[in-house]
């Protein structure tokens, strides 16, 4: 994220810059870097996997104890990353550690785990517990999960046929899902914000069902982004290259950001490379497909609840606001 303001972001604790420099260094030692999942051969298909955390968040819903959406957001960072692929997802795995286990916290999480993998149609199979008493901070404890979902290589959804001209459109996000929390909580005055804390935690949307639903109906996406830490810049990691998004700049978000952007006083350039400004995953789709979307009954633009036009088309200019 290279030339983007991070300036409240960093001041929060988080340093893009560094965890940028972290992902060139390691680019040697992991095989395929940069996509959303990992992929598997197996002959006919791909394994895709992914592995993900909640983040600061758990600090903000364990301070209010507000934990019974926890689950949903680490379900949900892992298996909106293997959809990407076009995965459909097979099981999930969690880790759960914490310097002392209460029951009560421990099984509102696991619960709301097996309650995402229901969101998500797939089994929990199975995860690891660790009390770490001497690691993690007095009542700290730390969440993360793992996920494998399977494709057909002839379906697999990678990005490489996205073209001049074609359309972005984007999934609505709830909230800030599970990103940006380090910021949100370097902001966060009680006064004003515990009102809508409801919101504040909401848990991350899955979308799963939504792009399956698509797939299912014939609609053929060429690629698909999960939009979490990074904003709109997570499209990069699918666009080949030379080739740019000219963005709308009438996106719809929810309220909440609003109120976050206002008090902390953060500038629109970096709501933009922290959060997920109301959408929650783009899909790159044809001028053609994006009429058969429309003759299937699905809608987009603003009052709908499925998707928002992002962008009229793919360009080689520079990636701009329109």
């Amino acid at each position: 994220m290279e030339g983007f303001n991070m300036e409240k972001y960093k001041l929060a604790g988080v340093d893009v810059a560094k965890t940028d420099r972290l992902a060139e260094k390691i680019s040697g030692i992991v095989e395929n870097i940069g996509g959303f999942g990992g992929l598997y051969d197996l002959g006919e298909n791909y394994l895709v996997a992914s592995t993900d955390g909640v983040g600061t968040k758990i600090l903000l819903a364990q301070e209010y104890d507000m934990l019974d959406g926890i689950g949903i957001d680490c379900v949900a960072m892992c298996v909106n990353d293997i959809i990407c692929s076009g995965a459909r997802p097979l099981f999930f795995l969690d880790y759960f550690a914490s310097a002392n286990i209460e029951e009560k916290q421990y099984l509102a999480i696991l619960n709301s785990i097996k309650r995402g993998c229901e969101i998500a149609n797939m089994p929990l199979i199975g995860g690891e517990t660790a009390e770490l008493p001497t690691l993690l901070a007095d009542k700290h404890f730390d969440v993360a999960g793992f996920c494998v979902g399977i494709v057909k290589k002839e379906e697999l959804i990678d990005g490489s046929d996205i073209e001049k001209g074609d359309v972005v459109l984007g999934l609505p996000s709830n909230g800030f899902h599970s990103n940006g929390y380090s910021l949100i909580r370097k902001v966060f005055d009680k006064q004003i914000f515990e009102p809508y804390i409801d919101a504040l935690l909401k848990p991350t949307e899955i979308y799963v069902s939504k792009v399956l639903n698509l797939l299912k109906k014939g609609i053929k996406i060429k690629g698909i982004a999960h939009i979490t830490g990074g904003g709109f810049q997570n499209l990069n990691r699918i666009l080949p290259k030379g080739l740019n998004v000219k963005w709308k700049d009438d996106i719809p978000r929810p309220l909440i950001m609003d109120l976050v952007q206002e008090t902390g006083k953060i500038s629109e350039e970096e709501m933009s490379s922290v959060f997920n400004n109301g959408i929650g995953m783009c899909l790159v789709l044809s001028q053609e497909e994006k009429k058969k979307l429309d003759s299937v009954g699905y809608k987009y633009g603003k009052g709908t609840d499925l998707t928002y036009t992002l962008c009229e088309h793919i360009t080689t200019e520079a990636g701009t606001i329109i």
